[in-house]
């Protein structure tokens, strides 16, 4: 009999029910009558903006991570509890020690080019793609030192210490696995695979019309018997907020989320009987918007400019006029919602409101005076390209920080431009930005802080190219402590740091939306909400 094993990181009464919501490995009482009712159609979906490619093994992005996992599988899903529940894996145990997981993989999965899905693709994309090029894999799997496969069906992670916050780590999007026998002995980076995806996933890649769409059909050999219930999913690009706007008000699109709606137009469309709005789907993330700073060059190596700006943003000010009410200030380099865990410190520097006299105090003491004109300092700010919002927040920093004598000019330039600039060429002064801090520190925001993590090429890393010793001793203790206060000490101390040197000025707390046709259903039935498979959705005939 397979075993989940989890009693060294969970009460014994959340064992038995993530135990078995496991080893039942979604099944769902469903009868086939009812499938056969609910299957076909066509889903529409916005991808806002274009993904720059399909490869979520070497990026992040919010837009390929929209797309990528109705295409690929990950070991584990999450249920809305955020309970892990079987995926390529249909049970998993984990041994008193902490040092080895075993995963029981799933039986007769095959990829999407018809070759057989095995515990060596589970070798292969842990060991020589997402340790290696993957944003926060070499975080999230810096433990492992090896992965055995006795069979085809089992793979065994040896662990160097134990790693409980990699349990959160195994879903399509965070970690998906990818078929060795198209990858081994290429250029990962350079790979064909990145732009003609294949995957274990209910659905599979047809055709990418660059600036039109994305299109995924059914696929016929998925492992879960009669999903998924949709025929097709197009994903399509439409660059004009109105325009999507527009089509989801006619019906011609069934989706939007991570605000491909502007939120502007939400507060109008949530009162449509047709169209539903949610902040549901989001609780694995933690999306934090921010500034991100070169820290290495003028004048943004200066930590007073940087507490300056930090103390002249209204955050409030941005929420309410800008996200209309939805988010919450930051107070720290860490979310709020990691207070359940015991490891959130609210910090100094950072006021829900600006002060923008301490902020001109604190730099006429730095000695950074202004000129004849009242200007400090002169900077370009790269804006990340995911809507009109982010313009407008552009627009206010220009304003706010030119009353402290900082003057912004605006740059706003494609996907594959903005990340080619930031964080391979590290071409740009400072940006603006938002980052996933994710479920545990470990995986989310380890990777902004680190030295190691100063990886030029990888995108949503340390682009502001920070490096202290002290950071890194306590984000290296802060993954392994397994005794709950002392973790929570850690982190403390690692956020008053953070605090008083501010590499990154987080700004508020997302609370993204989803919009959707209420012909839509099932959409949203795993904690991944958006970055989910879809496996389960449907258009209610």
């Amino acid at each position: 009999m397979t075993r989940c094993s989890l009693k060294s990181l969970m009460p014994e009464t959340l064992v038995k029910k993530v135990c078995a919501s496991v080893l039942a490995t979604l099944a769902l009482a469903v009868s086939s009558h009812a499938i056969a009712q609910n299957a076909g159609g066509t889903m529409v979906m916005i991808a806002q903006p274009e993904p720059p490619s399909l490869a979520p093994y070497l990026s992040t992005s919010g837009p390929i991570g929209l797309v990528a996992p109705k295409i690929y599988s990950g070991l584990l899903d999450y249920d809305l509890q955020l309970n892990p529940i079987g995926d390529l894996a249909e049970s998993f145990d984990i041994s008193e020690d902490g040092k080895t997981m075993t995963f029981n993989l799933r039986k007769g999965v095959t990829w999407h080019d018809g070759e057989p899905f095995t515990s060596a693709d589970v070798q292969f994309s842990i060991m020589e793609v997402l340790k290696k090029f993957h944003p926060r894999g070499p975080n999230t799997f810096r433990e492992v030192n090896s992965i055995d496969t006795p069979d085809e069906l089992t793979a065994v992670f040896n662990l160097e210490r134990p790693a409980p916050y990699m349990l959160r780590a195994f879903s399509a999007y965070e970690s998906p696995i990818v078929p060795k026998h198209l990858l081994e002995g290429k250029d990962v980076r350079e790979a064909d695979l990145s732009n003609n995806p294949v995957g274990t996933g209910p659905f599979k890649f047809v055709e990418w019309k660059k600036g039109q769409y994305i299109r995924l059909d059914k696929n016929p050999d998925y492992w879960k018997k009669g999903y998924p219930l949709l025929d097709r999913i197009v994903a399509r690009v439409i660059p004009d907020a109105s325009t999507r706007t527009a089509a989801m008000e006619s019906g011609e699109v069934h989706y939007g989320a991570f605000g491909a709606i502007p939120n502007v137009d939400v507060i109008r469309l949530r009162d449509f009987d047709e169209i539903g709005v949610t902040t549901d789907g989001y609780a694995m993330i933690n999306p934090m918007a921010l500034i991100e700073f070169d820290v290495t060059k003028p004048p943004f190596d200066s930590k007073a400019m940087r507490q300056a700006i930090s103390l002249a943003v209204d955050r409030q000010f941005m929420i309410d006029n800008i996200w209309f009410g939805y988010g919450k200030p930051a107070t720290s380099a860490m979310t709020s919602n990691y207070a359940p865990l015991g490891l959130y410190t609210p910090t100094a520097n950072y006021p829900s409101t600006a002060d923008v006299p301490a902020a001109i105090a604190l730099l006429d003491a730095a000695g950074i005076k202004p000129d004849a004109d009242g200007v400090r300092a002169t900077a370009v700010i790269d804006l990340i390209p995911y809507g009109e919002e982010w313009r407008r927040v552009g627009e206010y920093l220009k304003q706010s920080l030119g009353d402290i004598g900082v003057k912004l000019e605006l740059r706003y330039e494609d996907v594959p431009t903005w990340l080619k600039r930031v964080y391979a060429d590290y071409d740009f002064s400072l940006n603006i930005n938002y980052f996933y801090q994710l479920p545990d520190p470990v995986i989310g925001v380890q990777r902004h802080y680190g030295t190691d993590q100063i990886r030029q090429g990888t995108p949503f890393v340390n682009s502001a190219r920070y490096s202290n010793a002290r950071v890194d001793e306590l984000l290296e203790a802060g993954a392994v402590e397994a005794n709950a206060d002392k973790r929570g000490a850690i982190y403390a101390e690692l956020q008053n740091i953070l605090a008083d040197e501010l590499p990154v000025v987080n700004l508020f707390e997302m609370e993204f939306l989803t919009v959707y046709s209420e012909k839509l259903k099932d959409h949203t039935v795993s904690a991944m909400g958006p970055y989910g498979s879809f496996d389960r959705a449907y258009l209610d005939k």
